[in-house]
This record gives C-alpha cells, structure tokens and sequence, in this order.
C-alpha cells in the first residue's frame, strides 16, 4: 500500500486472546484508561462501553494520537479484541503485556503494522 502521509506518524497494533472468565464494561474501562498510561497516551474522553446483545461488549478511548477499541465475546467462546491506532509511537510490548496481565489470558497474539 502506498503511503499517503509519509508525515504523519502512524502505528497500528492489534491484541487478541482467550480468556478464563467473562469481561465486564467496568474491566474494559479500566483496562482503556491503563492502557493508555502504559503506552503514553493523553485520555481525550473517559472510556466508552456498549453491549450487545448478540456479539457482547465493545469499549472505545478518545486519545489526544487517535484511540482504541476494544471488543469481548462471552459465546462462542471467551475471547477479546484490541486495536490500538495512534499517531504517537507507542512500544506495542508494552500494550501486549499488560492486555495479557490485565484479563488474565491464557493465550494472546498480536499483529502490528
């Protein structure tokens, strides 16, 4: 893909895992706010939650270098998904680990671009 904005700083990282228990909103938004403390990000807006019924939990944090979204499965299994999007370089190792810690995963892999 041919850079548009070779200026512009991008970096993406996404983080996905199985997990022992179901994630709730309150872990989702505490999990968002570390998040950015572990990678250095300025929370533009508190952590955003909705459910659905059919496909689970999905949380979003505004940063002031873009965000990240955060989705949970309890069915079919016990699953979750963060992508992280910034604009501000970010050590992805930093993100991965602390994802694993914070649910508890028992198994976790991760793709940046």
């Amino acid at each position: 893909m041919r850079d548009l904005a070779p200026e512009i700083h991008r970096q993406r990282l996404v983080v996905e895992g199985l997990c022992r228990e179901p994630i709730s909103a309150a872990s989702i938004s505490a999990y968002l706010s570390q998040l950015s403390k572990s990678i250095d990000m300025v929370e533009l807006t508190e952590p955003v939650t909705h459910q659905s019924p059919l496909y689970g939990w999905a949380g979003w944090i505004h940063w002031e270098t873009s965000g990240a979204h955060f989705y949970a499965w309890d069915q079919p299994r016990l699953f979750f998904s963060v992508d992280i999007y910034a604009c501000k370089p970010f050590v992805a190792e930093a993100a991965v680990e602390l994802t694993r810690e914070w649910f508890d995963a028992t198994e976790v892999v991760y793709k940046e671009f």
